[in-house]
């Protein structure tokens, strides 16, 4: 089934300059890109989306990391976008990723690890609404 999924491409994504590598696999998965920015990410913003762990000890490094560069946000659309998006990344973890996952081959931790991608087609759609505008998805 057709769905979307939002992908967050980290500040360590961008620091490594991997973000056409990363790019490729998700195209070369048979996901189509819908919508695409850059943007520096705000504390209100980060806080509305990591609401589920603004008072864990994590959190404050996390923002911190988030905010250390401007991002890039996508979404991506295809055939159970969701699953095959987070196959392509691997476990949150990047050093219990395996090699040939996208956090496995690139990822340091479970902070950098690459990019964000929602879990569900439920939190999909709540993520996509918070970043992008309808008239900005294609």
């Amino acid at each position: 089934m057709k769905e979307r999924t939002l992908v967050i491409f980290k500040p360590d994504c961008m620091e490594k300059k991997l973000l056409p590598n990363v790019l490729e696999r998700f195209f070369n998965a048979g996901l189509d890109m819908v919508a695409c920015k850059m943007t520096q990410l705000t504390d209100d913003l980060l806080k509305e989306h990591y609401a589920h762990i603004v008072g864990k000890p994590y959190y404050p490094p996390l923002l911190d990391f988030m905010k250390r560069r401007p991002v890039i946000i996508a979404v991506f659309e295809g055939n159970g976008a969701v699953v095959k998006t987070r196959k392509l990344l691997g476990p949150t973890n990047s050093q219990e990723a395996s090699a040939g996952t996208i956090r496995g081959d690139f990822g340091d931790n479970t902070r950098e690890n690459i990019a964000h991608a929602s879990d569900s087609v439920e939190n999909a759609k709540i993520e996509i609404e918070r970043f992008f505008r309808a008239e900005e998805i294609f």
